[in-house]
């Protein structure tokens, strides 16, 4: 071995810690540690002011009968057309959902999010409690008008708190209830009849559906973000939505948020709208145009 060798194993083993000495270290400096942190947050609280938690009085009472009668009563104040425009749905949409998820009963216990709109008529005080429906309003109306949680307090008596609960658990339980029926992809019966009646009704042969983009504004945008989702013509963040519909108003494919400055063109690049018909695992779609035989849909734009 080299002396210079000899000198760093030496020097190794002259100031290496023993790891018991070093284990004990530690926790003396941890415990020193715990200890003054202690002391700070004894200070801190000491200093700060105690502050009254705050009650709201609210008449959930009068708020479910007010929104009964304004639109629930069997002469409600207003019609189903005012119902259809706020809403953004008919009245028997918002009734079957209501009812759905207030017979749920398929899972025992019920899961959390059911269990939240199944609570009992009064809280925990003995006071009457928000209703299924003051519920749901809450969350159709934050869904169709992008307003904050206690926006609607004034008119439904309902906290921040409550209504953003409300929120999370509403769509858990439609996801739970629709997704076999509706978030699906279409079978080849489905594809027939869209088909079928897409050449009846518009003549277009072997059309599936229609497809389009959509940039929806994005204010909350992570700083950092900014940059990859602003597109040019926009001038602030959005995040784009490419959906294919059909003629019943059923959504067979969905892609959001795509990164970057996409159009309804290059967004397809990304999309996987057409991998099951580059892998050739498409439903066959059979139909003559211009003389020729076609065995694949198509979608317009």
């Amino acid at each position: 071995m080299l002396s210079s060798d000899e000198d760093s194993v030496s020097y190794i083993r002259k100031y290496t810690i023993d790891a018991e000495i070093l284990n004990t270290f530690m926790t003396f400096v941890d415990e020193e540690e715990e200890e003054e942190e202690e002391e700070a947050e004894s200070s801190r609280m000491a200093i700060r002011p105690k502050i009254p938690r705050r009650t709201i009085p609210r008449n959930h009472v009068e708020a479910a009968t007010r929104l009964y009668n304004h639109y629930f009563a069997p002469q409600p104040v207003y019609p189903a057309d005012y119902f259809r425009r706020r809403f953004r749905m008919p009245k028997e949409m918002f009734l079957r959902i209501v009812n759905d998820i207030h017979h749920f009963n398929a899972i025992q216990p019920l899961p959390k999010h059911f269990a939240f709109f199944h609570d009992a008529a009064t809280d925990v005080t003995g006071r009457p409690s928000l209703n299924i429906f003051q519920k749901c309003t809450s969350v159709v109306l934050q869904l169709a008008y992008a307003s904050t949680a206690d926006q609607l307090d004034e008119y439904l008596e309902m906290g921040s708190q409550t209504s953003a609960d409300s929120f999370n658990y509403f769509c858990k339980c439609l996801v739970q209830l629709y997704h076999s029926e509706f978030l699906r992809k279409p079978t080849q019966e489905d594809v027939n009849r869209v088909t079928a009646k897409h050449e009846a009704v518009h003549g277009f042969p072997g059309m599936l559906g229609s497809i389009d983009c959509m940039h929806c504004a994005w204010r909350n945008c992570p700083t950092a973000w900014k940059g990859q989702y602003t597109r040019g013509d926009k001038g602030h963040p959005t995040i784009m939505l490419e959906v294919v519909a059909s003629y019943d108003l059923c959504i067979w494919n969905a892609y959001f948020g795509p990164v970057g400055s996409n159009n309804e063109i290059n967004v397809l690049n990304e999309s996987d709208l057409f991998d099951q018909l580059l892998q050739n695992k498409a439903h066959a779609v059979n139909f003559t145009a211009n003389g020729q035989q076609f065995t694949k849909g198509y979608y317009i734009s």
